[in-house]
Parts: C-alpha cells; sequence; structure tokens
C-alpha cells in the first residue's frame, strides 16, 4: 500500500500550554524540546525531579528563551495521579494539548504498581487513563495524543486477566498496554464527539527508534537487560532499522500541532513496516480500535480499575 507524505510543519505556538508525559529522556525529551523551541509553555511530567530538572536546564541551555516547568507524576501510582492533576487544576490553565508519552517497556518479570496492577497495564495505559480523567476540565477544546507502538498488534484483550496474574509474558503484555492506550484514544475522542467535550483524540508511534525504554531503569534494574543490550548492537549493526529520537518524534509532533491531524486517526513513520525511513504517514490500525464494543468494555473496566470516571454519554456509534 502507498501511504501519503504528511507534510509536519511546527507552527508557532507561543501562549500553548503542553504538557508532556515522560519528558526527562528519550521521546518525551525530543519533544519537550521541540515544542519549547516553538515557543510552547511546556510542562515536563516527570517521575524523577533530578532527572527532569537535568533535563530542563539541557534544553534552556540549548534556548535560554525556553519555557519548561518539570512538574512529578508516577504514572504507576494513581494517587501521584491525582496530585499531579490536582496540582494543575488548582493553577486553572488550560492545558492545549497532552501527550501521553511515558511507558515502561518489557520488564524481564511481572512487577506491579503500587496499586496492585501489572506494571505495563498500570502506568501505561491506567495512568494515563486517569491523567486524562482528572484533566478534563482543562482539556475541554485542545487535544490528547496517545504515544502507542508498532507492538500493539493483539487481536484480542483478555479482558479477565488484564493483569497478568495467571501468565505473564514480558512483551505480550506490553502489546495489550500499548493496545489499550490506543483503543481508550479512539474511545476518548467518540465520546468527546458525542458528549461535546471539544476534545481531539489521536494516536501515533515512533517505529523504532533509538531510546532508553529498555534500558531497565523505568523498573528498578541497574544495568540494561540482555534484550537491552542486543537492540542496542543493531543501532550498530542494522542502523536502516532504526530512527534517531529527532525523527522518531515527528508522528508523535503532527498529531500533537498539526492543524491537519484529525481525531481518532493513528499516524507512524513511513517506513518499511512503519519501523524506519522517517517522515509521517497514516499508521495501521489494530482491529480493535474500530470495534466499538471492545473500546466501550475497555472504558467501563479502566474506570473501575482507576476509579476515575468521566462524564456519561450516549453510546458511540
Amino acid at each position: 500500500m502507498n501511504r501519503p507524505d504528511l507534510t509536519l510543519t511546527v507552527p508557532d505556538l507561543s501562549g500553548k500550554h503542553i504538557v508532556v508525559t515522560g519528558a526527562n529522556s528519550g521521546l518525551g525529551f525530543g519533544l519537550a524540546k521541540r515544542l519549547s523551541a516553538a515557543g510552547a509553555d511546556v510542562v515536563m511530567a516527570v517521575r524523577s525531579a533530578t532527572k527532569g530538572e537535568a533535563a530542563a536546564a539541557q534544553i534552556r541551555q540549548s534556548n535560554p528563551a525556553a519555557k519548561v516547568d518539570v512538574k512529578i507524576v508516577d504514572l504507576a501510582s494513581l494517587a501521584s495521579v491525582e496530585t499531579f492533576a490536582d496540582g494543575l487544576l488548582g493553577d486553572g490553565r488550560p492545558v492545549d494539548i497532552l501527550i501521553a508519552n511515558a511507558g515502561v517497556m518489557t520488564p524481564p518479570t511481572r512487577q506491579e504498581t503500587g496499586d496492585g496492577f501489572e506494571l505495563q497495564f498500570g502506568a501505561n495505559h491506567l495512568g494515563h487513563f486517569a491523567l486524562t480523567g482528572r484533566l478534563l476540565p482543562l482539556l475541554r477544546g485542545g487535544r490528547v495524543v496517545t504515544v502507542s507502538s508498532i507492538a500493539a498488534t493483539q487481536r484480542n484483550i483478555r479482558f479477565d486477566d488484564v493483569n497478568a496474574e495467571r501468565e505473564y509474558k514480558a512483551m505480550y503484555s506490553y502489546g495489550v498496554a500499548k493496545l489499550a492506550q490506543l483503543m481508550f484514544a479512539f474511545e476518548l475522542d467518540r465520546r468527546s464527539r458525542a458528549g461535546g467535550w471539544g476534545i481531539t483524540s489521536n494516536g501515533a508511534h515512533p517505529g523504532l527508534s533509538k531510546t532508553n525504554l529498555l534500558s531497565g531503569a523505568s523498573y528498578g534494574l541497574d544495568k540494561p537487560t540482555l534484550s537491552s543490550r542486543l537492540t542496542q548492537l543493531t543501532w550498530k549493526l542494522l542502523p536502516f532499522m532504526w530512527l534517531d529520537v529527532d525523527e522518531g518524534i515527528k508522528p508523535t509532533l503532527y498529531a500533537a500541532v498539526s492543524p491537519d491531524a484529525a481525531g481518532a486517526t493513528y499516524y507512524g513513520p513511513r517506513g518499511l513496516y512503519e519501523t524506519a525511513g522517517g517522515g509521517v504517514t497514516f499508521a495501521k490500525l489494530p482491529p480493535l480500535t474500530l470495534d466499538v464494543d471492545e473500546c466501550g468494555r475497555l472504558w467501563q473496566q479502566s474506570e473501575a480499575l482507576s476509579k476515575v470516571a468521566f462524564p456519561a454519554v450516549e453510546p458511540a456509534c
């Protein structure tokens, strides 16, 4: 299939208030740096104050006029999400764009959040679900961009075992979490249209990008896992497969700031199998994102698990 080359132009973002989760490294850092360079006021939502301030200092060093503000949130803790959201709600400033970027990838053994959820499902999906719900009053009229993955290829979600208590397979659970995030993105756009919330919600993925997501730091390991070391080896042996961060952020940037970016749409790189090649195009959609019943089922389960309820709307069609 010949996918179109979508033109990415980052407009003047002066006065825009943008929240980027996981902004201290990798794609999140690249996004915070590029958005602040365009004039946006960027909230760098990070888990570590030390790492966040170091990243902010690096951005200010390259751009002294950058408006970046480090705030703490641990997406693996619903209490931390609530505290973070309450701070922004207390400030009262509307959020023009929320980029749900932070993530945990393939812990070698099953781990849980403080709330008892499997770490990847809890942090990647439920944490962002709860954050969006709590920030909803500030997001009306804004845009929510969910960063998913080419790993979101599952044909179904085991709703009776989303926390992988019966069986844990690291990559499968990661794929489930990223699929859940994308289903949420599409269902959020449907519900926004049905409820008149004025929110545009879409998704993007970075293909294969050179980040530290596999480093192990996000789930408590002191050194990279074997899979991480092998992955980083392919950066050198198979460079054509991988995107540098400045290229990897382009689909998310397009989804976030392009006036042509639409709701309930998924963007990715133009390369072979959407892995590399650079540029932006329409990404292949996992079938479940278009299944209204399954998206609604996930939504209801996510509300129950996170204890964050969105306004009720008529069933999407």
